[in-house]
Order: C-alpha cells, then sequence, then structure tokens
C-alpha cells in the first residue's frame, strides 16, 4: 500500500454503508456495481476499509479499475467488526477515534454516496449533512442509495423542516436514488461542475433530483 496523503485537488467519491451487509445480500452486490462504474470513469473512492459494503465497494473498484490509475482509499477504525484484509485497499489509513476518521472523509470527497446502514452510517450521513449546512466543508451532494432512506427523509420534512428548524435550502445537498446509473448520473454531473470550479454544486443539480 502507498503511504497516506491528501491531495484536495483530486476528485474523489466517499462510500458509506453497513459492515454487516453480507456478499449475498443483493444490497452488497448493488454498492460492487456502483464502485465498478465509478473506477471505469477513472474516479478515485473512500471507504472506511472494512467488511460489509465497504468491501463490496473496494472490491467492485478494484474489478472496474482495470489499470486506469483510480484508487480505493480505506480510513479504518480500531473495532473488532471493523477488520478488514485490506487486499482491494490502494491506501490506507488507520484511526482510534470516529471524530478525526469523519473529518478525514470530508476533507477528501466531493461527493458522499450513502448506502443501507445502521448507527454508523447514519452517523456518518448527518455529520456530513451538519458541515455542509454550516459551511465548514465545500457543498458537495449526498447520494442516498436504496429506498431505506425515504422514510428518514420524510420524518425530516415532516418534522425539522415544517416545524422551521431548518431551512428549505439545508435539503439542497440531499438526493435520493435508486440504482447505479442513477448514482453515476449524480456523479459525473458533480465531477463536470467540480472541474468547472463551481461552488453552488447542489444547487446545480437540483433538476436532476428524483421526484
Amino acid at each position: 500500500m502507498k503511504k497516506y496523503k491528501i491531495n484536495k485537488k483530486h476528485f474523489r467519491v466517499a462510500i458509506f454503508g453497513s459492515a454487516r451487509i453480507k456478499p449475498n445480500d443483493p444490497r452488497y452486490k448493488l454498492v460492487y456495481r456502483l464502485a465498478k462504474m465509478i473506477a471505469e470513469k477513472e474516479i478515485d473512492i473512500v471507504t472506511g476499509g472494512g467488511p460489509g459494503l465497504m468491501d463490496a465497494a473496494s472490491r467492485g473498484h478494484h474489478k472496474g479499475r482495470k489499470g486506469n490509475g483510480s484508487e480505493s482509499i480505506g480510513l479504518t477504525i480500531q473495532l473488532p467488526r471493523e477488520q478488514s484484509d485490506g487486499y482491494h485497499l490502494d491506501i490506507k489509513k488507520d484511526f482510534e477515534r470516529f471524530s478525526k476518521r469523519l473529518d478525514s472523509f470530508m476533507s477528501l470527497s466531493n461527493v458522499v454516496v450513502v448506502a443501507p446502514g445502521g448507527i454508523g452510517t447514519i452517523l456518518e450521513l448527518f455529520y456530513t449533512w451538519q458541515l455542509i449546512q454550516v459551511k465548514q466543508v465545500c457543498e458537495m451532494p449526498i447520494i442516498l442509495l436504496d429506498d431505506k432512506w425515504d422514510e428518514l427523509i420524510e420524518w425530516v420534512k415532516k418534522g425539522p423542516l415544517r416545524a422551521k428548524l431548518m431551512s428549505p435550502e439545508d435539503m439542497d445537498p440531499i438526493f435520493c436514488a435508486k440504482t447505479p446509473t442513477q448514482v453515476m448520473r449524480l456523479i459525473l454531473k458533480t465531477k463536470e461542475e467540480f472541474d468547472n470550479g463551481g461552488k453552488n454544486i447542489c444547487h446545480n443539480l437540483k433538476k436532476y433530483k428524483l421526484k
């Protein structure tokens, strides 16, 4: 593996998801296909470097790149459930605390894809969302993959948003997708905005939101 270093000018996609989902699960195969498509477009991915959907992402990316130079970066955490052999990681960085790990995700990523997951994945979703809201990180789309997230977003709209505890524009970074093809459309549009120096990426992507 290469020595860990950050190149902030390089476009990357973070993929969050459960460590508990097994390879025979349709959700594993969904993330595998998405990561393979990302690699085929010569785009790096950043994951937690562990098993489950993190493993699906790194394996799919490894399969899709075919020597094109794109990389799989793993930001691992020292937890028994999260340990992985790291075979499909090109760059690996170990963390003891979630807070520093999450900040590294933010410094490396230009798009966040949130696949199905539990408490850890939900933490990553809301941490990313809050940092975008308060402008502590650059604007980036948060793509929610799978219909698992639909009820959560409805709760946000009917709860905090309706109660005016958040602003309508706080919803701008959230995009829902059901298939890898829909996710890739958003990733490629984001990369196009990124390459053109866009500063209002999520606003410019509004027309690509699923109804």
